[in-house]
């Protein structure tokens, strides 16, 4: 007799439900706030070398795209996670999704300490955020390409293939 929890795991119901021609919406936002969580460290660490506060300015509205795309690729994520059953099922996207979702906490006290303070808080606290949001984002990345690529998440394979 077959479990029926890895007959639900074998399922092949992973394919997105919120797509746009078959392409997921996830799949396509996740790239922002990715590069702009990168971009954010990037200007901070050219600020503390150089000391210009046009990178200052630069790592602030870099910080706050980067939550502000985040949160609405974790939005279409969360709507991805709850309406298809194939998802729910596999463990590291429940992973997948608390890394996430801590990564838009520290992207948000990220830049809440920027938007609220001068270029005192960059360094050290700012700099620090910022290299917890690119370990964040890495983790949180690797486990999306592994669902993707082990795990067919969000791929629609059509008759034709």
């Amino acid at each position: 007799m077959v479990n029926p929890k890895i007959e639900q795991v074998a399922a092949p119901d992973v394919s997105s439900a919120v797509a746009v021609a078959g392409h997921p919406i996830h799949a396509m936002l996740v790239h922002f706030p990715i590069a702009l969580t990168v971009v954010t460290l990037g200007c901070d660490l050219l600020f503390w070398f150089g000391g210009d506060v046009f990178w200052a300015r630069a790592a602030l509205w870099a910080s706050g795209a980067a939550f502000w795309t985040g949160l609405l690729a974790s939005l279409v994520g969360l709507a991805e996670l709850l309406l298809v059953p194939g998802i729910r099922a596999r463990t590291p996207s429940w992973t997948h999704g608390v890394v996430a979702v801590m990564l838009l906490a520290v992207l948000a006290a990220n830049w809440g300490a920027r938007q609220w303070g001068d270029e005192s808080q960059i360094l050290p606290w700012g700099l620090f955020l910022s290299c917890l949001g690119v370990l964040n984002v890495s983790f949180a990345g690797w486990h999306g390409g592994k669902l993707v690529f082990d795990h067919g998440i969000g791929l629609m394979v059509s008759s034709k293939d």
